[in-house]
């Protein structure tokens, strides 16, 4: 291998994904100022969210395939390219289908980052050290998104929220360049028993006969659903229900990004690496305890009341650095039970199943619900229109939802536990047999 090392080439693809989720979450961000100008319902808002991930979700698949068989490197290039560029484009929308234009075009470009950047780890780092190199990758989730809700709230009250999404387009203009000089290994360059190189080809679909990846994909509904319903209206939350201001909200849901997500990521990829040691399905069984015993902190975020503002913060920051270790764990789990040769393929696809099967659904349908409640609670009090006050008491009532699916996703993580021994030793049979050959 050439002798870049593993550092800079893991930095180099960490960055890329701290914008991938910086530019992810400006929406998320800027949610109440897009709501107020082109006067959209919580409904409209969670639609930006969720059409942007339903077209991820199928264009994923080719773009992994690809990333299966051609230069990651360039790949991942034209990704940030056209991600960046529909960024940048929200800033000049004027109407709500220009926003919705905008978002579908990030989705494209996004769709290429996951599949081509942990294949390329896959195949830098070792089995026994990829959890940490996952989980370090996958901090990009809430680095990225807490950089996106510290600076975009800021800059959107001093400049307006169409300075804030073309500041978001920026940092392309830098990564392009350091991405082309990173070194690309073979595939399987990593594994302990390397794939034959006339090894035949399977199926890009033949993944989906190992049982554990069904549970994985599963968990990923579930996961998603709740982060990307935290991403959208946590920043609206903390201003209806506690009364922050738009640069406030920002700062407070990047600080439960930043702290949470880096605590909980950091820990994931520590510990990952030392249970898979003990067990085999030690990864798996670890996410499943620690997003059950977050479910209460997750419930006790949403229910306190105004005046709780710091205790809100903390147990928000729990329960999100809860959820945020499931990369570190469940995604080294998926490179545990599928060929080198197919990781790319199978990150799209469970993409595109969790995504499709009810993630998409997190931002759309937690405005809907909130819209509704609002409406209840107006309807409730006498009062013939839905003021701010009662779209308020909506989101909060919405927002349940998330504890909820949090005890879900620690079951569904318990079964997958329960399936990945097998399904890692008949790997590891399948690579023996194949170096064979």
């Amino acid at each position: 291998m050439r002798r870049q090392g593993l550092v800079f080439p893991l930095l180099i693809l960490v960055a890329i994904n701290i914008m991938n989720f910086y530019d992810r979450n400006v929406a998320g961000a800027l949610a109440e100022p897009m709501r107020k100008e082109f006067h959209l319902s919580d409904s409209q808002i969670g639609l930006l969210g969720s059409l942007f991930i339903w077209l991820y979700a199928i264009v994923g698949v080719p773009l992994g395939k690809i990333a299966d068989v051609w230069s990651r490197k360039k790949l991942l290039a034209y990704g940030i390219l056209v991600w960046s560029a529909l960024t940048a484009f929200a800033g000049f929308a004027t109407s709500f289908n220009g926003l919705i234009v905008s978002r579908l075009g990030v989705g494209v470009g996004e769709a290429v980052a996951a599949p081509a950047a942990t294949s390329w780890i896959g195949d830098l780092f070792a089995p026994s050290k990829r959890s940490r190199a996952l989980a370090f990758f996958m901090l990009g989730v809430p680095v990225g998104g807490a950089l996106s809700y510290f600076f975009s709230g800021a800059i959107a009250q001093a400049f307006g929220w169409r300075v804030a999404m073309m500041i978001a387009a920026a940092p392309a203009v830098l990564l392009i360049p350091l991405l082309m000089i990173v070194y690309e290994p073979e595939r399987g360059a990593a594994e302990i028993h390397r794939p034959a190189p006339n090894q035949p080809k399977k199926s890009m679909w033949s993944v989906l006969r190992v049982p554990t990846l069904w549970w994985i994909i599963a968990s990923g509904v579930f996961v998603n659903f709740n982060m990307y319903a935290i991403g959208t209206f946590l920043p609206a939350f903390l201003s209806r229900i506690h009364g922050f201001t738009l640069a406030q909200s920002g700062m407070a849901t990047g600080v439960v990004y930043l702290i949470g997500g880096v605590a909980g990521g950091v820990f994931a990829g520590s510990w990952g690496d030392k249970i898979v040691h003990r067990r085999k399905d030690g990864r798996m069984l670890s996410a499943a305890v620690i997003i059950a015993l977050s479910a209460p902190f997750a419930l006790a975020g949403v229910m306190l009341p105004k005046g709780s503002t710091l205790l809100v913060i903390v147990v928000l920051t729990i329960a999100y650095g809860a959820l945020n270790s499931y990369y570190g764990l469940v995604y080294s789990s998926i490179q545990d039970i599928v060929p080198p040769t197919q990781r790319g393929t199978t990150m799209a696809i469970y993409f595109m199943l969790m995504y499709m099967c009810g993630a998409s659904m997190g931002p759309f349908l937690t405005g809907r619900l909130s819209d509704a409640m609002a409406r209840r609670a107006a309807e409730a009090s006498g009062s013939g229109m839905v003021t701010e006050a009662f779209r308020a008491i909506g989101l909060q009532q919405a927002m349940i939802v998330i504890p909820i699916l949090s005890v879900a996703l620690a079951l569904v993580l318990w079964a997958g536990s329960r399936t990945i021994v097998k399904d890692v030793e008949r790997q590891e049979q399948a690579a023996t047999a194949a170096v064979r050959v």
